[in-house]
């Protein structure tokens, strides 16, 4: 599995994006300041990560200075995140080793696409890359967006495929409303709202005639997950 070491001090996007990575399949470690991320890097030497995400006006040591530790010690991709749009910073973090450079606020499908050209460049494996999951009689496969049963495709809306993708990236797990709606529609939760469970139900119909609807468990009071 690619290991992602997260960096932002902003609690809120740095859970956001742990959360949207790990629904694609990457294990993601979060570190909230550059100091914790200095520390995270240095002591996982041995096993190391794929790629590192990082702000740079962070608590602790600064992001340029997390950069040139990193550099000193690895060649492994850094894609920087900030709120800074200078030209002239872009250029400043690309000459001094960052491989990417990403403008707060931004898109996390857009930032998972550009984590998969620096893991391409880095020559990571494909095989490495989340492309394709396997769950009893499914197959996701997440490259053409397709959902098959058995080797039969079940036609499925971009939010239903989402869902599935989800739930079936860490089959153990309960997922809220909540977690579903903020993972797949990228957008805040509203309360009472009833299109997680409108989109379930179009997904266990669409999965009747498979014999496969009752994958996907309801547990009260929760969520979703995948049966067991």
């Amino acid at each position: 599995m690619v290991r992602i070491l997260l960096i932002e001090d902003d609690t809120d996007i740095n859970q956001m994006t742990a959360e949207y990575l790990r629904g694609k399949g990457y294990e993601v470690e979060q570190a909230f300041s550059g100091t914790e991320g200095r520390l995270l890097f240095l002591q996982n030497a041995d096993r190391g990560y794929d790629l590192i995400l990082m702000d740079l006006m962070l608590p602790g040591i600064s992001g340029e200075e997390l950069l040139h530790t990193v550099r000193q010690h690895s060649r492994i991709p850094v894609i920087v995140l900030s709120a800074r749009n200078a030209l002239n910073d872009k250029v400043d973090l690309l000459g001094n080793g960052a491989d990417d450079y990403l403008t707060k606020p931004f898109e996390l499908a857009e930032l998972e696409m550009r984590i998969q050209v620096q893991l391409r460049h880095a020559g990571t494996p494909a095989g490495t890359l989340p492309e394709g999951i396997r769950y009893k009689d499914w197959e996701v496969d997440t490259s053409a967006l397709c959902l098959r049963v058995r080797g039969v495709p079940v036609e499925l809306t971009a939010h239903e495929f989402g869902i599935v993708e989800l739930l079936v990236r860490r089959p153990k797990k309960v997922f809220t409303k909540q977690e579903i709606y903020e993972a797949v529609w990228q957008q805040d939760y509203a309360i009472e709202d009833k299109t997680i469970h409108v989109h379930i139900s179009n997904i266990r119909s669409k999965l009747k005639k498979t014999g496969t609807a009752d994958y996907i468990q309801t547990v009260w009071g929760i969520g979703f997950k995948m049966a067991e």
